[in-house]
């Protein structure tokens, strides 16, 4: 059996209900994209989301500590963080470093978001290797142990095969103790859900083949499945991993014909194979549908994706007329 992780009151406040958090991209030739990002993420409070995001591509798309910390500065009460922050980016000392101060500035906000990355292009274009799935699988199982050891009371020294550190110890440490929630992004059945079991608060994963390709409520279950017996396994009770779920991009209107509009819009051309699967257009109660299959599978909290900052009627729809009607279902109730 290993060692017990402790359960955050953010886990514990979320198992019995279902949450929303909204993550935002600009659109490409957006002139101003920093300022509508922030727009996005004070919105995102005024509405009542849980949590506001920022996908970490720095690459091609605002640098997301960066604008987070702004926000940590500029809100009060939404936690913040990005879905996720890729282990290869940064060296997992910086991460840390990153992660205490903004947890400081935000006054214990943060949610950590973590994956192993996926975007090989990106990766030559910031000028870093891109190593195979599996290799890339062990680093960021080094960076989650290298993370929470220089947060610990002692300086703290590792040297693994991808990541080390010497009498580091970054101070002054996360006001969340022993550190902010830890998400996991991906369904890997066989390595990253074993993950998720042993080192995270929460999963997360979608139905894109970058997020884990569970594309129909019975993917949903049987990731869940697989994530309960690796649970049990390492001797975790399930239900203190809060499952959680990426939506990659959701475009909401009040009338199907606009939602439709909304799409061509954004896909003149039409969807890819792939994209058929990841973008949602929809009219709310289309959206409370798809939501609600999810959550019937076992879902407790949705991470909802924007690829246009601006639209602002999509979050608006999401916050007022969706959320509140998305219940708790059975295949998400907390065990006894």
């Amino acid at each position: 059996m290993e060692t017990q992780l402790p359960m955050f009151n953010w886990v514990e406040d979320h198992r019995g209900r279902v949450s929303f958090g909204l993550q935002v991209f600009p659109q490409p030739d957006d002139p101003e994209p920093t300022k509508r990002v922030l727009a996005a993420g004070r919105l995102a409070e005024e509405l009542g989301f849980d949590a506001f995001f920022i996908g970490d591509h720095p690459a091609y798309a605002p640098e997301p500590w960066l604008h987070l910390a702004v926000l940590a500065a500029t809100t009060e009460r939404i936690r913040l963080g990005s879905i996720v922050s890729c282990a290869g980016y940064r060296p997992p000392v910086m991460t840390a470093r990153l992660a205490a101060d903004h947890d400081n500035l935000s006054g214990g906000r943060l949610l950590l978001g973590l994956g192993i990355g996926w975007n090989g292009a990106e990766f030559a274009q910031l000028g870093l290797p891109f190593p195979p799935v599996g290799e890339r699988q062990a680093a960021l199982e080094e960076a989650i142990t290298v993370i929470r050891g220089v947060w610990g009371p002692e300086p703290f020294t590792f040297r693994g095969r991808y990541h080390h550190t010497t009498e580091e110890r970054v101070t002054p440490p996360p006001i969340q103790r022993p550190g902010p929630p830890l998400i996991l992004a991906g369904g890997g059945e066989r390595v990253t859900l074993r993950q998720v079991a042993r080192f995270a608060d929460a999963c997360n994963f979608g139905q894109g083949r970058n997020i884990g390709a569970a594309r129909t409520p019975d993917d949903v279950r049987r990731k869940f499945a697989v994530l309960r017996r690796h649970c049990e396994e390492v001797g975790r009770p399930y239900d203190d991993v809060l499952r959680t779920h990426f939506t990659t991009w959701l475009m909401l209107a009040e009338d199907e014909a606009s939602a439709q509009a909304k799409l061509a819009r954004y896909y003149p051309e039409g969807l890819t194979d792939e994209q058929r699967f990841t973008r949602i257009a929809a009219t709310p109660d289309g959206a409370i549908a798809y939501f609600q299959a999810l959550a019937d599978a076992g879902v407790q909290y949705f991470v909802v994706q924007s690829l246009d900052a601006a639209d602002v009627e999509t979050f608006r729809l999401l916050a007022r007329e969706v959320a509140p009607r998305v219940k708790l279902g059975a295949g998400s109730a907390v065990d006894a």
